[in-house]
């Protein structure tokens, strides 16, 4: 990976998960079932890049790929959605992760992970990696799946140290317990990694699995005992609840006819870095966010279906998510 990729800081450096997703295009059915399917770029930390790109911000990814095909989309793929891929490099054995999901609207989406015995962007080493970019950043966004196993682990907290609990450390929750031996294994990593972020943001699961708790006022508490500036708990059909030591606030879900789920966590994300860049108020922030996870819920893909800012106030203007653009 090259040290520095530009002179100006980046709006977000994200680390994490890369890989490709092959989604069905038959819904309804098993993927034995299945006739065809479409390849996207994939991976959490990569489409929480490719959504604060798709608001204007400048990003990057650290990740690593396989040397093989896909990997070699993914350059092209993030290129593609503006995301700086300089600190996107390959490693020797592994291949480029691919990942399958079944589509059963509107709540039900399996997916299914070749990632095994490790996957390459698990094997980000801390000497490697882009020291000034993570402390120079705006925002730096990191997820609870890199926690799962070395070197990846050690990585991430060596990132955590240089960047010194800056404003605007981001801990994606993201807890999947197929990437974890046992759940008290990643409760204890988690804990240790609270101790370096400022902003936590998790569904009521994997808040119990940070912090032992599913009450999301009660899982917001406990987040900000542990010194985090902001705690963002996901409700599912209740929405939404954001908490800082001052101010609690909550919205309600936004209706769509949901197509696929599995990236509207993401659009949330690349959405919260937009707010928190621009300096919005939390209920902005909030409303904003969770109507971006909607439009993607709304849609099969999820780093092509992140929405710009200007689809996001469309849809708050019409209480609706309007006719996709051609892109």
């Amino acid at each position: 990976m090259s040290a520095v990729a530009g002179s100006a800081a980046y709006d977000l450096v994200a680390m994490g998960r890369t890989g490709v997703d092959i989604y069905p295009l038959q819904h309804g059915v098993g993927l034995e079932e299945v006739r065809t399917f479409e390849k996207f770029l994939g991976g959490s930390a990569t489409n929480v890049a490719v959504a604060a790109a798709r608001h204007g911000h400048r990003t990057a990814i650290i990740t690593r790929t396989g040397k093989d095909s896909f990997g070699r989309y993914i350059h092209q793929a993030l290129q593609g959605f503006g995301v700086d891929d300089a600190f996107v490099s390959a490693v020797d054995g592994p291949p480029t992760p691919v990942t399958f999901c079944e589509i059963f609207p509107p709540d039900d989406f399996p997916l299914y992970f070749y990632r095994y015995p490790i996957a390459p962007d698990l094997m980000i080493e801390a000497d490697e990696l882009p020291l000034d970019a993570i402390r120079e950043a705006g925002i730096f966004w990191a997820t609870v799946t890199g926690l799962s196993q070395e070197p990846s682990r050690t990585a991430h907290f060596a990132a955590w140290q240089a960047r010194a609990r800056k404003v605007h450390t981001v801990l994606d929750l993201d807890y999947r317990p197929m990437f974890w031996p046992h759940p008290e294994e990643a409760s204890a990593a988690v804990g240790e990694a609270l101790e370096h972020v400022t902003v936590a943001v998790g569904n009521r699961e994997e808040c119990q699995v940070a912090v032992g708790e599913t009450e999301p006022q009660r899982a917001a508490d406990a987040l900000l005992e542990r010194g985090l500036e902001l705690a963002i708990v996901k409700q599912g059909p209740k929405g939404v609840l954001a908490a800082t030591a001052d101010e609690r606030v909550e919205v309600a879900p936004f209706p769509v006819e949901v197509v696929n789920g599995l990236g509207a966590g993401d659009a949330f994300g690349g959405a919260l870095v937009h707010g928190l860049h621009e300096g919005w108020g939390l209920r902005r922030i909030l409303e904003f966010a969770n109507v971006a996870g909607a439009i993607v819920a709304s849609r099969l893909e999820c780093s092509s279906a992140m929405p710009t800012s200007a689809e996001v106030d469309a849809a708050i203007e019409h209480g609706t998510v309007q006719e996709r653009e051609q892109r």
